[in-house]
Order: C-alpha cells, then structure tokens, then sequence
C-alpha cells in the first residue's frame, strides 16, 4: 500500500513537473520577444512589478491550495463542505485587503522603488489578487483529491493567453509607439485575463470530477471558520505561501533597493534601470531551473502529511530522504549546468552578453531555494511552523542588510551575493532545526561524493566540448549558434549527468522503484549487464 501511494504521488509529480515546465517555457519564452522588443528599459519596468504578479500566483496556484489539499486529505463528509466554504469567504476578505492596499497606495510604492511612472502597473496588477479566491479553493481541493490533470491544464492556459496578451504589448511598442510603462500596464492585464480563463477550467472541472461540491452561494457560508481553523490556515498557508514565493519576495526587496542604491552610488537613472533589467534576465533561468522541484513540494506535502498523521515513521523517514536527495540532485545540476552555458544561453535571449557573471553567480539560488522548499515542505507535513517562519525571517533580515551594502559596493552582482547568503542563511536554520535522520540523506551511501561526482563529470564535458568548438571554429559567432551551443549544451549536460549518476549509483535500487520509469531504467540497466 505504501508503495502504491508512493508510486501515485511520483506520477503526481509528474504530471504538475509537465504542466509546470511547459509554463515555465513560456514564462521564459515571451520574455525573449519582450526584453527584444522594448529594450532592457522596458524589461525593467515589466520586472519592476512582476514580483507582485508572482506573489498573486503564488497565493492562488501553489501556497494556499497546498494547505487546501493537506486539508482534503485530513477531513471529509460534511464538516469538509463546510469549513471550505467558509475559509472561501476568509480568503476573499484577504485578497480584498491586499487589493485595496495595492491599488490606494500605488503611487506611494511606486515612488519608494524609485520611479513614481510605474504607478499605473501597480495598479493594473493590484487586480489579479481578486482572482485569489477562486483559483485557491479550486485548485487545492481538486488536487487534495488526486485530480491533478485540471490544475495542470489550468496553469499553461493561463500562462498561454498572459504570454499572448504580453506579446501583443510588445509588438504596440513597435508598431504603435507605446511608451515602456504603458507596455508594462498591458502586460500586467493580461495576468488578469488569463487568471479569469484559468478560474473558468477550474470550476468546469470541480463540477464535473470531484466528489464533493461547494456550494459557497449558500447564505450558511458566508461567514468566517472558527478562530483555530483561521490561524492554521495562516500559519500553515502563509507558511507554504512565503517559501513557494521565497525568491519572488527576494526580487521584490531588490526591486525597492537595486535602483535607488546603484543611484546613490553614482549611476544615472536611465543606466540603473537598464542594469536591473539585465540583473532581472536571471529571474526566468531561475524559474525554470526550479520547475521540478516546485512540482516534487506540491505533490510530497500530502503525502508525507499522510505517513506523519497514521505514524508511518519508516516510510515517512524514507519519503523524506528520498525527497531532500532528489532535489538536491536535480537542483544542483541545473545550477551548475545553467552557470556553465550561461554566456551562450543569454546571448541566444537577450541579445547579448550583458551580465554574464552576475547571471551565472544568481543561478545558485535554485539548489538552494530547491533545498530550503525541500526541508520546509517536510517541516510542514509534521506541523513544524515555528523554525520555518524564524528561517524566512533570517533570510528576509539578512537580504535586507546586505542588498543595500553589496549593491553600492558592487553593483549587481552585489544583489545576487546577497540573495545567495539569505539563502544559506535559511538553510542552515532548516538543518539546524530538523532531525539527525533526514539530515542523515547527505551522508548515507556517501550519496553526497556520488553527487559531486555526477556534478563533476558533467561539468568537465559541458567545458570539454565548449573548448573543443572554440578551438575549431573561435569566439565570434552570431545568435543562432549561440542557439545551437545552448541546446547541444543542455542536452550534452543532461547526458553526462544521467550517465554518471547511472554509473556512480546515485540512488539505490529500492529508491529507482519509486521514481516515475525507474523500473524501466532498472530494467535496462539490468539487460546491458
């Protein structure tokens, strides 16, 4: 039974890991028209805003509805109904709240970021937070229940028709002579519009696959839960929601600081914002980097949620492991991989080269932000709230302190040491905290050697074959082989990590059995011998 369990959380995984990448492809993808089109003036005022975009999302499609699901899984019958209805009515209470804020006081925030233009983008994206409701109860009840294929659909549909509208602003600023702010105004609309198409998948979905309906017209809902249900739904959901929106809130601090300190230090305005716009190129590379991961917390959490509640300590012990090992594994690759192809990856989006240093020094935040979720999630499924939240204080006091000294220092690349010591600085709080027997995972089978080892190889012929194609063809070359050095460099990484994590036995044959075709890897591995 526990295997089964297992086995359908991994094909969970997957199908959100699916959903996600595609969505995070897209999120990269129209970035690269965008920053084309209007410059890295016009990606700055885009990314100026964003992070409250990201926060919005983050509250609807991953943070709540993890505590949503965790919920389902713990209650049923009547009480289920009820309590939903009501924490429905809660949540809007908060979204309005946040709503309001944002939009009576966009001026106010705009001016603190150091650029009162962007007043009008605040605004526009103050909207999205009433979408909240919705898509958190949504969302987290379907996918407390298994369903898990609406809530992928929903999100690369509202990614699609977001990624559509912004394309269209894009091209205004061409061809119609928009400036960079109206551009960015557009933009943010059309998160709202694609937060509406999403709502409507989700309540066609509820309606048709789940057992259990919620009916919140009904005049009995339309009251608040009782106290203890409120404050666990903002302690375990604001919990869940600050770690799946760590780095957003991260980019958020330096979208209040980056500017105006590289100001104080001397840089024009018109060159400040150009230099965060390139410091903001790493944002999607990060994203992207931390798709699995993301999908491996949102499936795990009821899982382990499950074991902790019936006292399954074996298997909750090797769930975790398991957990911390994967996305160890997976974050670190892409950490480094994406350091690696980092010149010829951001020539191939961007353009240029710009930034090179800082991007590939920024891209470290995905093993560590891909741990720290990691850690956070099983905390979470033991009801640990009390290390999580001092953890995310430390990091948010620690970027805070730092942001504003590195940057005048050191520019940009001051922002992103500053992001990666809070980042450790959260982490270490998390292990500190957590039990000798999950910290164990690093050290078992000397599971870490092996991993350096895999990280090793593939690093050597990432810049084996990077020296090779220098050595036969130069330097200089033009944006589509910068295009074609970027995938032959993903896809040459992605072989050579498989195959020495295959030939250092990174994970042993029980944990093959528990990953999505791992008997089938098994299974060939077994034929070769």
């Amino acid at each position: 039974m526990a295997r089964y369990e297992l086995k359908k959380m991994m094909r969970g995984a997957l199908v959100l890991t699916i959903a996600a990448f595609f969505a995070k492809v897209l999120s990269a993808v129209y970035r690269v028209p965008l920053q084309n089109l209007v410059g890295d003036e016009g990606f700055y005022v885009y990314q100026q805003v964003y992070p409250f975009y990201g926060l919005a999302m983050t509250l609807a499609l991953t943070g709540l509805p993890q505590f949503i699901s965790k919920y389902v899984a713990e209650q049923n019958g009547f009480d289920e109904e009820q309590t939903l209805g009501q924490l429905t009515t809660f949540v809007s209470a908060i979204s309005l709240a946040l709503w309001g804020i944002l939009f009576v006081f966009s001026r106010p925030i705009a001016f603190l970021m150091g650029d009162v233009a962007l007043q009008m983008s605040i605004q526009v994206i103050s909207f999205t937070f009433l979408l909240i409701p919705p898509l958190t109860m949504y969302r987290g009840h379907l996918q407390g229940q298994l369903i898990l294929v609406p809530t992928a659909l929903s999100q690369v549909v509202e990614q699609l028709v977001r990624v559509g509208v912004i394309l269209f602003a894009a091209a205004s600023f061409r061809f119609f002579q928009l400036t960079i702010y109206q551009v960015g105004a557009i933009s943010m609309a059309g998160s709202f519009v694609g937060g509406l198409v999403a709502v409507g998948i989700l309540f066609y979905a509820h309606q048709r696959y789940s057992q259990l309906p919620l009916p919140f017209w009904q005049k009995s809902f339309w009251r608040l839960p009782q106290s203890s249900i409120r404050r666990r739904f903002l302690v375990e959901g604001g919990l869940v929601s600050i770690y799946s929106g760590y780095l957003l809130m991260l980019q958020l601090i330096d979208s209040f600081f980056l500017v105006n300190f590289l100001r104080l230090s001397g840089t024009p305005f018109e060159m400040a914002r150009i230099e965060k716009g390139v410091f903001d190129r790493g944002q999607p590379l990060v994203q992207l980097g931390l798709v699995v991961a993301l999908a491996l917390s949102t499936s795990f959490l009821p899982t382990l949620t499950h074991y902790s509640k019936n006292r399954k300590s074996a298997t909750y012990l090797f769930a975790s492991k398991l957990y911390l090992r994967l996305t160890v594994a997976i974050g670190l690759a892409a950490s480094v991989g994406l350091a690696l192809v980092m010149p010829y990856i951001n020539y191939t989006l961007f353009t240029d080269g710009a930034g090179n240093q800082v991007l590939s020094v920024f891209v470290f935040s995905i093993v560590l932000m891909a741990v720290v979720q990691g850690y956070q999630s099983i905390a979470q499924s033991r009801n640990h709230f009390r290390p999580a939240y001092q953890g995310a204080l430390v990091g948010f006091a620690v970027k805070i302190v730092l942001t504003p000294l590195l940057v005048y220092l050191m520019g940009t690349l001051g922002a992103s040491y500053a992001t990666l010591a809070a980042l450790v600085c959260t982490l270490y709080w998390f292990i500190k905290n957590e039990s000798k027997a999950i910290n164990r995972f690093w050290h078992e089978r000397l599971f870490g050697w092996r991993l350096l080892g895999s990280i090793g190889v593939m690093a050597v012929v990432i810049r084996l074959f990077y020296r090779i194609f220098t050595f036969f063809y130069g330097t200089q070359i033009d944006r589509t082989m910068a295009l074609f050095l970027t995938f032959a460099g993903v896809l040459i990484g992605i072989t050579s990590f498989i195959a020495a994590l295959l030939y250092f036995k990174l994970f042993s044959i029980r944990e093959w059995f528990y990953l999505p075709f791992g008997k089938k890897i098994l299974n060939r591995m077994r034929r070769k011998k």
